[in-house]
């Protein structure tokens, strides 16, 4: 069975990842581009001094991953950080090891320290974005109902929207993973 560290020794970095898209590209470098990490935040001097490195486990399907692995880039080169992406389908055995609420929920970021071990995980939402997929999931017909398909298209539809143009669902991200990386540190 392949280490956390193995995964991160054969895996991509998250540019090259962010480049080679096929979905959601777009709409990735729409929040990278406009999302600014605040240098004098006192976490990023904590993140540079800490000596890790992070594995996002992700998939370019994915709209949480289109949302967090620009804000989470953003962090890293700022903090002078390392991060890696490994798929998730690509080899199940690293998502199950992580699973969130025993589903495979994407992306989840593995922190390692300097010799491979994992000392903290992000991920795969901010609380405030999940209480937002959840009220808007409350609002769909039931799946019976002839609708359902059109309403769930249009519900992902408005997700992509908010998580792209609404500059606070980035900072959801960041203060979120700040102040869990924070405490592990």
């Amino acid at each position: 069975m392949k280490t956390e560290q193995q995964y991160f020794e054969e895996s991509k970095d998250m540019k090259s990842y962010m480049e080679d898209m096929s979905q959601l590209k777009e709409p990735s470098f729409t929040i990278y581009e406009g999302f600014e990490v605040q240098l004098e935040d006192p976490f990023i001097e904590q993140l540079k001094n800490a000596n890790i490195h992070i594995l996002a486990i992700t998939e370019d399907w994915c709209g949480d991953a289109m949302l967090n692995n620009p804000v989470i880039r953003k962090v890293a080169e700022a903090a002078n950080v390392e991060i890696r992406t490994a798929l998730r389908d690509a080899d199940t055995d690293l998502i199950d090891r992580y699973l969130t609420n025993g589903g495979r929920a994407i992306p989840i970021y593995v922190l390692l320290n300097e010799a491979g071990e994992v000392v903290g995980q992000w991920g795969p939402r901010a609380p405030q974005l999940q209480q937002f997929v959840m009220e808007s999931r409350a609002e769909l017909p039931d799946k019976e109902d002839p609708n359902f398909e059109e309403a769930q298209k249009a519900m992902y539809g408005n997700f992509r929207t908010q998580y792209t143009e609404n500059p606070q669902m980035w900072v959801y991200v960041y203060e979120d993973f700040k102040k869990t990386v924070a405490a592990i540190l």
